[in-house]
């Protein structure tokens, strides 16, 4: 089992930036994989960005040029926000993936809101 958990949520202002963390624990050693995704009200849960534990980067069209991943995707995650925008209000979530067994875990999310 694999226990994901992020913080970092919060009220900002528009244009303002927020860094988002997670963290996972438990059986790692088979994570090679971890993400945010985001849900705002009424929508479905979106990806936002994935990092492996190679390196490998992919942003949701949304993301790009804004949020930037990092950690080392075994236990870690970040996600800095900049210029920040009221339709990036959502709760946003982490998880992380395994490969054997072939699972995906996720935390409980945090609410980020962008309001004036």
């Amino acid at each position: 089992q694999v226990q994901v958990v992020e913080s970092g949520g919060g009220l900002v202002q528009p244009g303002g930036s927020l860094r988002l963390s997670c963290a996972a624990s438990g059986s790692i050693v088979s994570i090679y994989r971890m993400g945010w995704y985001r849900q705002a009200p009424g929508n479905e849960r979106e990806l936002v960005a994935t990092l492996t534990t190679g390196g490998s980067t992919n942003y949701a069209d949304s993301a790009k040029g804004r949020f930037t991943i990092s950690g080392n995707a075994k236990n870690t995650v970040y996600l800095q926000m900049n210029s920040l925008k009221p339709e990036d209000t959502a709760v946003y979530y982490c998880n992380a993936v395994t490969a054997i067994p072939s699972k995906i875990y996720w935390g409980q999310g945090t609410q980020v809101t962008v309001s004036s």
